[in-house]
């Protein structure tokens, strides 16, 4: 196709308006649905125009980007509301739009007021293609949607011009993180630790992180791990013009993805089981219920096959009722219409942990206000929030209480209920039990204070290694640690550990025992003899999916222990590995590394 001939079939698009609207579902990794869909165009199925790349190029070059946009908002927002999609609605914008002559502030606004879709629904999601000439007047336009009441997104943050720079000084809702760092995260440290800091900064501004682009359950498993609030990808819900829900499916794929050996035994101990509501039922009725039960705060609210479709407030549908002629206009509708927005609905099988950061991020979450515990999709009872909050104290009280009083890592009750958590949840992965050789020599030569700092170096370097969400790494007790490791790439991160460690190490030794590559120090006997410098040997047991069934945490530990032991009879730095088999029988694969 000639480059007038694109002109041409590109104005022919924009005068019939043959573009697609295929909508994506953007899912809660916390509450296990969907919150809403990113509007995504395609051009006529057979045209050269109809992939989006090319469109909105084609679009650019000839300097129709506006047009272009403004048929995609009108088409994707007209297709929205004709589906009745729930949840919110995710536009993408481009900035350099913003910019151009024909674009006037107010079109977007006036489109979805046209349909009948509030603002509030409406998140502007903005996508770099290409630097940004003139700032002040893109945030100008920027904080005029804002103004309007629509919501703001930063998309592919990472891979864009100036988003950095957008995200500091438009403080958006939501941040979308480019799809390049999601790929492979499960196999690749430096990507987790870029979503971590991002993390870390979305924590500060108050902003939603969503991860795109996820194909695979185990980068699903990481990202949940990690504290990611919202996800998106082919492997949750591929692109559709009418998209399917099928929440019940959604679920089994987040608790397969779930399973972390930092997760505590899940929600059963919150559950009340109070009898719920359905939504036919007459608001007036629901009233009554309340004012006969003055201990109950919410009601959950139920379709047909006892599926929580949201909850009811106390407080609230007291307030509402108080009003003049309330129960003249809502006394006999159904309960459906006052169910309160943003209900809160988990499954039992998530971590404490992670509905307490969910609670903690709402802005709108009382106190006295309960949320619906499930069990694959079917309604389970009620939580308080006032329960999670006690419960995450004196979880964190038993954590700190068992910690390691130098390197306050955790201590031997967190290190087997560790391992428990492991084998209960048919997870696989490697238990290290690491152990210093040459440490106490060292310590009678150096001094406790130097001995010390080789236990809190080595403290540090495991935090550093580790992922805190998957991994695990306690304090056994003197010069003994114990890691546990969940990614393919555990060798990498042992033969790394040793690597920073042998260089915290030559800080501290004094030049003549470095030259001479080891010390004179008493034996356990009190024999004086020559000693080699400080090394690891580590003893690394295979655990595979349902270890469980054939071996528990005691064993483990002391294969682990075995294996340690083995290791330490050769000299340097040493790994012995054994994998749990059926049998309990050892597999051995001894690596020594000079």
């Amino acid at each position: 196709m000639t480059l007038h001939e694109q002109h041409e079939h590109l104005l022919t698009i924009l005068r019939d308006g043959t573009v697609t609207t295929l909508f994506q579902p953007v899912v809660s990794a916390v509450e296990h649905k969907i919150v809403g869909y990113e509007a995504l165009t395609r051009g006529p199925s057979n045209s050269s125009l109809h992939s989006p790349l090319i469109l909105f190029a084609a679009a650019r070059h000839w300097g129709l980007l506006t047009e272009l946009e403004l048929l995609c908002r009108r088409t994707a927002v007209m297709a929205f509301c004709r589906l009745q999609l729930e949840g919110l609605l995710f536009l993408n914008v481009s900035p350099e739009s913003l910019l151009e002559q024909q674009h006037y502030p107010g079109r977007t606004l006036s489109i979805i007021r046209e349909l009948g879709l509030p603002a509030e629904r409406v998140v502007i999601e903005l996508t770099e293609h290409s630097p940004i000439d003139n700032p002040g007047l893109l945030f100008s336009a920027l904080h005029h949607y804002r103004d309007m009441g629509f919501s703001m997104a930063l998309d592919d943050l990472g891979a864009g011009y100036s988003s950095l720079r957008l995200w500091t000084e438009l403080q958006p809702e939501f941040v979308k993180i480019d799809r390049h760092f999601i790929d492979g995260i499960h196999l690749d440290p430096v990507k987790r630790e870029f979503v971590g800091s991002i993390l870390n900064m979305a924590k500060a501004s108050r902003a939603h992180v969503i991860a795109e682009g996820i194909e695979l359950p185990e980068e699903l498993s990481v990202l949940m791990d990690m504290g990611v609030d919202w996800v998106q990808g082919y492997w949750l819900g591929r692109p559709q013009e009418v998209p399917a829900v099928d929440n019940v499916e959604l679920q089994k794929k987040f608790i397969g993805s779930e399973k972390s050996i930092q997760q505590e035994a899940g929600l059963h101990s919150l559950v009340i089981p109070v009898s719920a509501v359905y939504q036919h039922e007459k608001v007036s009725d629901v009233l009554q219920r309340f004012q006969q039960q003055p201990s109950l705060n919410s009601l959950a609210v139920l379709d047909e096959d006892d599926c929580p479709v949201g909850t009811i407030h106390c407080h609230e549908l007291s307030q509402t009722m108080l009003k003049p002629y309330a129960k003249e206009l809502h006394g006999r509708k159904p309960i459906s219409t006052m169910i309160a927005p943003d209900s809160l609905i988990v499954d039992v099988q998530q971590s404490l942990q992670r509905i307490s950061r969910l609670l903690t991020s709402r802005a709108r979450q009382r106190l006295e206000e309960d949320f619906i515990i499930t069990e694959q999709g079917r309604y389970l009872g009620l939580g308080r929030v006032i329960d999670v909050l006690r419960q995450i104290t004196e979880l964190q009280i038993r954590q700190a209480q068992s910690a390691n009083p130098l390197t306050l890592l955790p201590g031997n009750i967190s290190i087997h209920e560790c391992l428990q958590r492991l084998l209960k949840n048919s997870l696989t992965a490697h238990v290290c039990y690491i152990d210093l050789d040459s440490f106490k020599p060292f310590n009678d030569i150096y001094g406790y204070g130097k001995g010390d700092q080789v236990l809190l170096g080595l403290a540090q370097i495991l935090r550093d290694l580790c992922n805190d969400e998957c991994d695990f790494v306690g304090h056994i007790g003197g010069d003994d640690f114990m890691l546990v490791l969940r990614t393919g790439h555990w060798r990498k991160q042992l033969t790394e550990l040793e690597q920073r460690f042998q260089r915290l190490c030559t800080q501290l030794y004094r030049p003549e025992h470095t030259e001479a590559g080891g010390f004179d120090a008493p034996d356990r006997e009190g024999n004086w003899r020559r000693h080699n410098l400080i090394s690891l040997s580590i003893g690394v047991v295979v655990v595979p999916a349902r270890a469980g069934d054939v071996i528990d945490a005691s064993r483990l530990a002391e294969l682990a222990s075995h294996n340690k032991h083995e290791a330490k009879k050769q000299t340097g730095f040493s790994i012995y590995v054994t994998e749990v088999e059926s049998s309990q029988s050892l597999d051995s694969d001894h690596l020594q590394i000079a």
